[in-house]
């Protein structure tokens, strides 16, 4: 395994923001965790795995988690979630861009609220269906454009001006499911979901949970095989 240097990204007061507000929010977010994570098994990459709050929910039928972190502060607590662990977790240093694994190495990637925040999107996705074994499932946990046109266009304006700057690289404009369905996926089932359900809308409130795949090889006649 190639080792990407250390400190591709730093967002130090971002890192602690959000480790307090993720925590905070667990109670919430943890369920839709177990949704994203259930029926995993094999070797398991985790992209952006932030502080490491997906550690403690994957299956025991997981063989092995790489999880990839670029901050800093991040990694280091994600390193201390590794160590509590039910299954075996490798956290790395690297960027989405530039997965420092080899092609084909994994049966499953999860990227889990990190979309929003990496430089290239689509060079991203295309490095995790590099990393993919063929046939291999992407699972995703993303937030994005929704609400009506008025959300949409104040989202616009966030991403275009202050928001990627106060919240270490994230936008609320991005559309992850296009995105993915873009970058060679077959998309399958995707639910929908507001964050917080009760109160008023935030420009980080539309969020999907779902899971694609990775074509898988065919044979001579063009068919898959089973």
């Amino acid at each position: 395994m190639v080792r990407a240097a250390k400190d591709a990204v730093h967002h130090p007061v971002f890192a602690r923001f959000y480790a307090r507000l993720s925590v905070s929010a667990e109670p919430r977010v943890g369920p839709v965790r177990d949704e994203l994570l259930a029926g995993l098994s094999g070797r398991v990459i985790e992209i952006g795995a932030g502080n490491g709050l997906n550690f403690a929910r994957f299956p025991g039928t997981v063989s092995e988690v790489v999880a990839i972190e670029p901050e800093r502060s991040l990694r280091k607590s994600a390193l201390e979630a590794a160590l509590r662990a039910e299954v075996p977790v490798d956290v790395v240093p690297g960027v989405a861009e530039a997965l420092p694994v080899k092609s084909e190495a994994f049966d499953a990637a999860v990227v889990s609220l990190a979309l929003c925040s990496v430089r290239d999107v689509r060079r991203s996705l295309s490095e995790i269906r590099r990393v993919l074994r063929p046939g291999g499932e992407l699972r995703f946990f993303e937030h994005g454009r929704g609400g009506g046109r008025a959300m949409r266009t104040a989202q616009r304006a966030l991403d275009r001006t202050v928001w990627p700057l106060l919240f270490g690289g994230c936008h609320v404009g991005r559309d992850p499911v296009g995105a993915i369905r873009a970058a060679g996926f077959e998309v399958g089932t995707v639910r929908e979901i507001l964050m917080p359900e009760q109160g008023p809308r935030l420009p980080t409130s539309y969020c999907v949970v779902g899971r694609a795949r990775r074509p898988g090889l065919t044979d001579s006649t063009g068919a898959t095989p089973a």
